[in-house]
């Protein structure tokens, strides 16, 4: 059986029919089966290596084992390798595995710890076949042959948006058991267009030749990915793909997945070139054409009075400007870079690339291919072929590293967990798609342009629209609750009509956050949503904050600039942190910090009296920095406070309890199920601030609301 596989093998098309006759016989009598299922096993193959090189007199290089098997299967393969099979000393010893390298980063980190038990890093040998694609292959030395052109141009001030697209026909029967397991993202983004990305993305090194510089540069640019949020995403599922999977699965006929086999990914970066240019990445399978290709949009600032009808057409400044990495299939079929005409001719290698002048009658991205500059490869090669000539060189640029792999599922797993419930947007699959996929971007964010037809929803499951904002009270105060993207979507705009409010009667709008993790929901939203929000007249305080350094990431105040005032432009001078770092200390009482920041409110804030406080509530019934039995801030007439918190960091300074209490205006955010037994409790206690803090929040002049989510209200 062995031989009729191999006899079957194809040589690659432009090799003589001669030719390959021979080599398939020289390929032929050099391959040998073996199987190995025991450690005897790899003993006995060790041992006839040795002796055939004997025989034939050679003295050995080195190995590869190429790893075609489940990653299951791994630990015990690469166990009988370390023990049995490895070569003599002197000899290179390379192991090649295929994806997937895990489910998620828990998944990675531990397969990357088994194969460290046996192989060290210089050993191992990640595919990725898309980094072998000869347009892929191609990014960096354009870059590097192109400097001259693209160094001015290569960053945020005249990219528009760069696209990441692998799209196919075929869907995923016969893969149900893979795909059900792994889905779009898994199968395609977080490897195969992650990988593009560092390309297009990452610091071009002095020497490209170097693969540690090339290394080094892609960590780098991990580094700089902005976290995904749910958002972020936009997510399909073709109609026929739970029907497929309930038949090569054998699941019941009630049985309904939530895989993805389609999603659009917006990405950003924080990074001096790249900050604000959005990175998309789409794949799905069951969509109109199978094709691959990157695509860097540049921006364009012409207008050009002359007439269409009269114009250069090809220089033309006023057309689209772009540069193409065609990986192939598609309307060419084939490999190739383009780059628009009014853009520069690109210096490539003749050797290896060709200019293509006879253009067809074809179009791409609204443009004749005239418009373009063309290149193709001279000779198209196999992604295979290249990726294992490449390990022959010990070339491990075009590989996944341990820490390259783990820091992409690190950028990408949260995303995926977040997503693991969400119902995907379920289209028909095929040319009927129409614009059923389309999507749009807004900020920061993602969503489909077209509503999803009334024929493809699952009325069977409810969604948060199912259910209408509940207006009430809690604790004889004004109670908001909804689901969570709805209840902070209603607070922020709440929070906007106070400011405006605040700014018609003052001119000034006097805001106090709270710190935890609760707020940060606000803050993102405030910063993508609220763009009428009058931050230029909004003074920005914190009710509390941790006695650390302000650049630490356990502070309040890093907390609300990494999420919100890096977004927004509130004047400098509008923000007030607490002085908890002076005199190159933390919160000591002869510094006087908590009466340095109550005389700052005292000389801004008419009345000392805010227009508006935040505040969350812990599990223990604690709000601010202020806990169960302090001996200070829950009674008597100090503005500001040191406490002491049970949990690290200890100390912290915040907004006594009286003091809050003075604000016009107090909104109290509890959100998630982990709060519902404190919320419980407090539906039922009095005002008891000793043992229950929040419970003495009661402003004496203004107006508390309580906004919480059905999970905290409801359980």
């Amino acid at each position: 059986m062995m031989f009729e596989v191999l006899k079957n093998l194809a040589c690659p098309p432009d090799e003589h029919p001669t030719r390959c006759a021979v080599l398939k016989d020289q390929f032929l009598k050099l391959s040998q089966y073996y199987q190995l299922r025991t450690a005897e096993n790899y003993t006995v193959l060790n041992r006839e290596i040795e002796t055939l090189l004997e025989q034939e007199g050679l003295e050995e290089a080195g190995r590869i084992f190429y790893f075609s098997v489940p990653p299951f299967a791994y630990a015990e393969i690469a166990g009988h390798i370390n023990s049995s099979c490895r070569p003599r000393p002197g000899a290179w010893l390379r192991v090649v595995l295929e994806k997937p390298f895990g489910h998620d980063l828990e998944s990675a980190q531990q397969l990357a710890a088994e194969l460290r038990n046996f192989f060290k890093e210089e050993e191992m040998y990640r595919v990725d076949h898309y980094l072998g694609k000869q347009a892929v292959a191609h990014i960096l030395p354009f870059r590097d042959q192109n400097r001259q052109f693209l160094d001015p141009i290569w960053n945020r001030h005249h990219v528009e948006r760069v696209e990441i697209v692998l799209k196919e026909t075929v869907d995923a029967k016969g893969r149900a058991s893979f795909y059900e397991q792994y889905g779009v993202i898994r199968d395609v983004l977080q490897n195969h267009l992650t990988e593009v990305m560092m390309y297009l993305a990452m610091e071009l090194p002095a020497n490209i030749s170097s693969t540690e510089d090339v290394l080094q540069h892609k960590l780098q640019t991990f580094k700089s990915l902005q976290e995904l949020e749910k958002t972020s995403a936009v997510i399909g599922q073709y109609q026929a793909y739970t029907s497929q999977v309930q038949e090569e699965l054998q699941k019941a006929q009630n049985y309904f997945s939530m895989t993805p086999t389609f999603a659009g990914v917006l990405i950003h970066m924080d990074s001096l070139r790249w900050e604000g240019v959005p990175f998309i990445l789409a794949s799905g399978k069951a969509l109109d054409e199978r094709v691959g290709y990157i695509r860097v949009l540049f921006k364009n600032r012409a207008y050009c009075t002359q007439s269409e009808a009269l114009r250069d057409a090809e220089h033309s400044q006023c057309k689209a400007k772009q540069i193409i990495f065609y990986i192939g299939h598609g309307e060419l079929n084939s490999p190739a870079v383009l780059v628009s005409r009014n853009l520069f001719r690109p210096i490539m290698p003749e050797g290896s690339w060709r200019e293509v002048t006879d253009h067809p009658q074809l179009h791409l991205f609204g443009q004749p291919l005239s418009d373009y500059y063309v290149y193709s490869p001279v000779k198209e090669r196999d992604a295979y072929a290249m990726l294992i000539s490449s390990i022959y060189h010990a070339r491990k640029d075009f590989f996944i590293t341990t820490e390259n792999l783990l820091a992409s599922w690190e950028f990408w797993t949260p995303l995926l967990d977040s997503i693991s419930h969400q119902a995907p947007r379920l289209y028909p699959g095929g040319r009927e798609n129409q614009h059923l996929l389309d999507f749009e971007m807004l900020g920061q964010e993602l969503s489909f342009t077209l509503a999803e037809p009334v024929e493809f929803l699952d009325t069977s499951k409810q969604t948060p629209d199912d259910y209408q904002t509940i207006q009430a009270k809690f604790r004889n105060s004004s109670l908001v609750s909804a689901w969570p993207e709805e209840l902070v979507s209603q607070l922020a705009s709440d929070l906007e009509a106070v400011a405006a409010r605040a700014v018609a009667r003052s001119g000034e709008f006097h805001l106090a956050l709270s710190g935890g993790s609760s707020p940060v929901v606000l803050f993102q939203r405030l910063a993508k949503h609220h763009y009428g929000f009058p931050w230029k007249r909004t003074h920005l305080w914190l009710v509390d904050e941790r006695c650390v350094p302000l650049s630490d990431p356990e502070s309040n105040f890093c907390s609300l600039h990494d999420h919100l005032l890096q977004h927004v432009r509130v004047p400098y001078f509008n923000l007030h942190p607490m002085p908890v770092h002076l005199n190159r200390r933390l919160c000591v009482e002869e510094d006087q910090g908590p009466e340095l920041y109550a005389e700052e409110i005292a000389a801004l804030v008419t009345n000392a009296s805010f227009d508006l406080v935040l505040l969350g509530v812990g599990t223990d019934g604690h709000t601010a920095s202020l806990f169960p039995h302090s001996s200070s801030g829950l009674g008597g007439s100090q503005a500001v406070v040191l406490t002491e918190s049970p949990i690290k960091p200890h100390q912290r300074m915040t907004l006594s309890l009286p003091f809050i209490n003075k604000a016009r205006q107090v909104f109290v955010l509890v959100l998630g199920k982990g709060k519902h037994e404190i919320v419980t409790l407090l539906s039922r206690v009095g005002n008891k601030p000793k043992k229950w803090p929040i419970s003495g929040v009661r402003p004496s002049s203004g107006q508390l609301v309580w906004y919480m989510d059905y999970e905290a209200l409801l359980g």
